[in-house]
């Protein structure tokens, strides 16, 4: 039984106006700087004077830095406050934007793909903030509004990328990071309130800290290089047993200490636990696919008879479908959470995705097959990223906001990483002869590509059906009023 709508005050409504606008900007600087650089690897190592191999680590010094501040960042917000730590977020983001501008040496450009990295920890501090400051009956809608922004930034970066590559040089692509981060440390600075909600009986895990970006360090560098590196070589083997045994660590550190930076009780709750599984096979999903298209896209057709021969413009607007679709994806997405719960948005997610994957394996002839497929895939995307903070956020206490959905942000980027390198060794893996010293892939190795991540997105749509209905958590008073942990309404059964 739903419950009557509540009146909105004036107050609410400048709260919201205020806010949210600033929050959304912040987490689409963050996903547009991200994915900017992935169509212009190629001409940035022949730009640079560096091997391909090594161009490379212009994504995983970013996806790891991300992996490993996200979380910090989310817990240092429960604990000192989410407004000065999402400051501290976008700090980076702008101090490596301004590096890279700045540079024309290939190791200061991962540097600063470092520094931007710390951008990461927008999501999850932004979700705290939404619980904190919008009225309950905005919440839901704001959540999703910021989850889906991920989506739409990325997509949106992949078409600037071409566009001003078209007109200036590579530098323009982190000029445009650099404006973007500006204005959304202002708008933060002067539009987001001091949150009212911290963990004063919270302390600091410097130990536990250490051993998770020990872990993730690992893990994704072996992940990241290991079509390089080669996936039985002593280096990548040995870098996948380091990351599993300092996990193991961690987990243990975790478990023993008074505060620590990550409760492993609180993660094992059947919400969080599948929804970060939910996360990791999404994550999967989208990095991967947007690859392997704008792959297919550019691909001489003459030489491999298949592919459109596009630009890095064009390839781009052909993903430009996938950002309207998560646009789409935010208010329908919030509106199944509010009458339905966040499955059925979180399973339609999955199918989307993988209805798209599929059509995609079995028509691809014509650059109408990949538009269609884009926009599908997209709003599958925002769905799920919807979906995701809602029943994470209805199953831990607002003081652990902000860690619960850092580590999902992880897992994401986690599982983009592991698509992205599964994605690449299935088409380096299946190459066809040519008569020139080029490699390309062959069109079965598409068609596996397009499969596997459907097989996925199907998977990623079963999980939330492992998620039980239990009592919601325990609502926490801060100041004179009641944190529901749940997304945006009164405590009511949810999923968790």
């Amino acid at each position: 039984m739903s419950e009557a709508p509540q009146p909105t005050t004036a107050a609410e409504k400048q709260s919201s106006a205020r806010v949210l606008p600033a929050l959304i900007l912040a987490m689409l600087s963050f996903s547009v700087v991200q994915t900017a650089v992935v169509p212009i690897l190629p001409s940035l190592a022949k730009e640079l004077d560096v091997s391909g191999s090594s161009i490379t680590w212009l994504m995983t010094a970013n996806l790891l830095s991300a992996a490993v501040l996200t979380p910090l960042l989310g817990r240092f917000g429960d604990l000192r406050g989410r407004k000065p730590m999402l400051l501290i977020s976008l700090a980076g983001l702008v101090a490596g934007s301004a590096l890279a501008v700045s540079t024309h040496s290939f190791t200061w450009l991962v540097v600063a793909r470092v520094l931007q990295g710390a951008g990461g920890g927008v999501l999850p501090l932004a979700i705290s903030i939404v619980r904190d400051e919008l009225p309950k009956q905005k919440v839901t809608g704001g959540v999703a509004a910021i989850s889906a922004s991920m989506g739409v930034g990325s997509g949106l970066g992949l078409v600037a990328t071409g566009l001003l590559l078209e007109h200036w040089s590579y530098k323009s692509i982190f000029w445009m990071g650099l404006v973007f981060g500006l204005i959304a440390v202002a708008l933060v600075a002067l539009r987001v309130p001091t949150d009212p909600v911290t963990d004063k009986d919270g302390g600091a895990d410097p130990l536990g800290a250490l051993t998770l970006a020990g872990w993730l360090s690992a893990l994704l560098v072996a992940v990241s290089q290991g079509n390089t590196w080669g996936w039985t070589s002593t280096r990548t083997l040995g870098l996948f047993a380091v990351a599993a045994v300092v996990a193991l660590i961690w987990g243990v550190i975790e478990v023993k200490v008074t505060h620590p930076l990550v409760d492993m009780k609180m993660m094992s709750r059947p919400a969080v636990a599948f929804t970060n599984l939910a996360g990791l096979l999404i994550g999967f999903g989208m990095y991967g696919s947007f690859m392997v298209i704008s792959n297919f896209a550019q691909t001489p057709e003459k030489l491999a008879h298949y592919g459109f021969t596009a630009t890095v413009l064009h390839a781009g607007v052909m993903l430009l479908p996938s950002a309207l679709g998560s646009m789409v994806a935010a208010p329908l997405g919030a509106l199944l959470i509010a009458r339905r719960g966040p499955r059925l948005p979180l399973v339609l997610g999955g199918v989307l995705g993988a209805v798209a994957m599929a059509y995609l394996a079995l028509r691809h002839s014509h650059e109408g097959d990949i538009y269609l497929a884009s926009a599908i895939f997209g709003l599958g995307i925002g769905l799920a990223f919807s979906a995701m903070p809602a029943y994470i956020n209805g199953a831990v206490p607002v003081e652990q906001s902000g860690i619960a959905n850092g580590m999902n942000a992880v897992l994401r980027t986690v599982g983009g990483a592991i698509g992205t390198a599964v994605m690449a060794a299935i088409l380096t893996g299946d190459t066809m002869k040519l008569p020139i010293p080029v490699s390309l892939p062959t069109l079965d190795a598409y068609r596996h590509a397009f499969w596997t991540a459907a097989v996925v997105c199907v998977v990623a749509g079963a999980v939330p059906f492992l998620i039980r209905t239990v009592k919601p958590v325990t609502s926490v008073t801060v100041g004179e009023r009641t944190a529901d942990p749940a997304s945006g309404r009164e405590p009511v059964k949810t999923d968790a």
